[in-house]
């Protein structure tokens, strides 16, 4: 009696508490166009059972994807979750959408169908910070204590149950941001880094807003770190020595046209293998500096870090996978 094949298992990986109904929506509109494709689909909403659940037909071979309903930061806890080699996508429902803009993934429930069932898959590094992994980047800075606000409004909301529950948009933004302004002081930031995996030689500069990145582009699409492939077994960094607002916002703009602030004395860009990111000065009356990964809080510094090679399998469209596979350091 011929044996038949295993079949192949899409798994949804949606959050229902969120403020908005449309993630839901397209959520089961991709569900409904890859069962029509003859895939076995399955919709969570536990991040636990999705992951195990992902994990174990990952291990038999029957997994085709799992597909995150989020952005940067669904992405990084799908990757947190898994094992290595677990084929994560996404059905991009974020505010940056980083990874999805990289991977030139569909935002349309059934084109997204089409591509998770003809797709390929690619390898990235990722990196890790304080024992947590990140896929797109880390930071240090003004930036880091804004996303600080902005996650502590958003419990907020949890807490009182507003209609506008959680959900974040670039409009989340603007309060926090002017806080910040107020009240930001700049400090010091030390950034050490290893050039090189086999040696303990570490370099160090000094600034007001460090960045550590695995792929190449920061909030709503600035290329920092031009450079910056994913795939090259390092980290990129940039760092601005700048501590006033309009030096920060000057190199911003800088970046926004062309990259040029990468002609800018007070920036600095490179790359490592290994990072320390701390605060510069230990006097006790300093306020302590938060960091942030892709897009959510992570704490306060002390940071560090490692590059993680090969850490993130990413399913998306064969053209662009081939595409970023040319960039590949083997």
């Amino acid at each position: 009696m011929p044996q038949t094949a295993l079949p192949c298992y899409v798994l949804i990986s949606v959050n229902m508490k969120a403020g908005r109904k449309s993630p839901r929506i397209r959520a089961e509109r991709l569900k409904a166009a890859l069962e029509q494709r003859g895939l076995e689909v399955e919709l969570h909403t536990s991040l636990d059972e999705v992951s195990q659940r992902a994990n174990e037909l990952f291990k038999d071979g029957r997994l085709q994807a799992l597909v995150g309903v989020g952005g940067d930061g669904t992405a990084a806890e799908l990757t947190n979750r898994t094992i290595p080699g677990v084929p994560i996508t996404l059905l991009p429902s974020g505010t940056a959408n980083l990874i999805a803009k990289h991977l030139k993934l569909p935002f349309n429930p059934e084109k997204s169908a089409e591509m998770i069932a003809n797709g390929a898959t690619i390898s990235f590094d990722a990196g890790k910070a304080n024992g947590r992994l990140f896929l797109v980047m880390v930071s240090a800075g003004i930036d880091a204590d804004i996303v600080r606000l902005v996650h502590a409004a958003r419990e907020e909301s949890y807490r009182k149950k507003t209609k506008k529950g959680a959900h974040i948009s670039y409009l989340s933004y603007i309060k926090p941001i002017f806080k910040s302004i107020k009240t930001y002081k700049y400090p010091q930031i030390k950034t050490e880094f290893a050039s090189d995996a086999n040696s303990e030689a570490t370099s160090t500069i000094l600034g007001k807003w460090s960045f550590v990145f695995n792929l190449p582009r920061y909030g709503w699409g600035l290329p920092l770190v031009p450079k910056c492939t994913g795939v090259d077994k390092r980290l990129d960094y940039c760092i601005f020595q700048g501590g006033k607002l309009w030096t920060a916002l000057f190199s911003v703009a800088c970046a926004q046209l062309g990259s040029m602030h990468r002609l800018l004395p007070n920036a600095k860009l490179g790359q490592g293998v290994r990072f320390k990111i701390t605060a510069a000065s230990d006097e006790p009356n300093l306020p302590a500096i938060p960091y942030q990964l892709d897009g959510d809080p992570g704490g306060r510094l002390p940071l560090e870090i490692e590059t993680i090679p090969n850490r993130f399998t990413a399913l998306g469209p064969k053209k662009i996978v081939e595409r970023l596979e040319k960039k590949r350091v083997q």
